[in-house]
């Protein structure tokens, strides 16, 4: 990504290192024959989808003040895909200071409706407002990675996803937060596709993977033509 935005923020120096092991029946899927990789991440989902497809690899969160540099960056006009694809290189390379031998994945999900960058919800209020200013509207979803190595990016994807949200009664509305907060408010957009918030929409256009936070199958392909896993 060219480098025009000047955003100012903090790196952290502490952080520590969690090994996830695939299930062994998914050993034989994918081995590591490079570098040790680490994701720059604590979601549980993108842990799963790693796991899931035969990845060797540690994680550890990358503390990074996303609202501050969110807010940098669009007060300087960054479009919603250079937000996302800036917010994962910051992960990235954070903890790349700390882990300089090892392959950095680094991952950031923005959701935009029009110009506007939504952030996640931190009350049930707040979750109720961001539906009702999404139903019956078309958002995007853009889903960053980033790979570091030797202290530099070496790789990066954004994928973009296009949903249109139904336009559901009030009631479904206060049922379907019923239900689901506050299960959802670690989600952008307060839905899960891969649970009820499939229930929400009309149509999905774009990668399932990016839908749920990680660019899976380019990152993939890149890690495999590296010979970074077996392929």
């Amino acid at each position: 990504m060219p480098r025009k935005f000047a955003v100012a923020h903090s790196l952290q120096n502490g952080c520590s290192f969690s090994r996830t092991n695939p299930r062994p029946a998914a050993e034989d899927i994918l081995s590591l024959t490079h570098k040790n990789i680490i994701l720059a991440s604590a979601s549980k989902i993108r842990i799963q989808l790693l796991q899931s497809a035969g990845l060797k690899f540690d994680h550890t969160p990358a503390r990074v003040d996303e609202t501050a540099v969110r807010a940098s960056l669009q007060a300087e006009g960054a479009k919603p895909r250079d937000v996302a694809d800036t917010l994962a290189e910051f992960k990235a390379r954070k903890i790349a200071q700390r882990a300089p031998d090892a392959l950095i994945i680094g991952c950031d999900q923005v959701l935009a409706l029009k110009t506007d960058v939504l952030e996640k919800a931190e009350t049930l209020d707040q979750a109720r407002n961001v539906l009702m200013r999404l139903r019956g509207m078309t958002h995007s979803l853009f889903s960053a990675a980033v790979v570091y190595e030797d202290g530099a990016p070496i790789w990066r994807h954004v994928g973009v996803v296009r949903l249109s949200m139904r336009q559901f009664s009030d009631q479904y509305l206060e049922t379907y937060l019923d239900r689901n907060w506050p299960d959802v408010a670690d989600a952008v957009g307060c839905y899960k596709l891969e649970s009820e918030g499939v229930r929400l929409f009309s149509q999905v256009q774009g990668d399932y993977f990016d839908v749920l936070g990680l660019p899976l199958l380019p990152l993939l392909s890149y890690l495999t033509l590296r010979g970074d896993v077996d392929g």
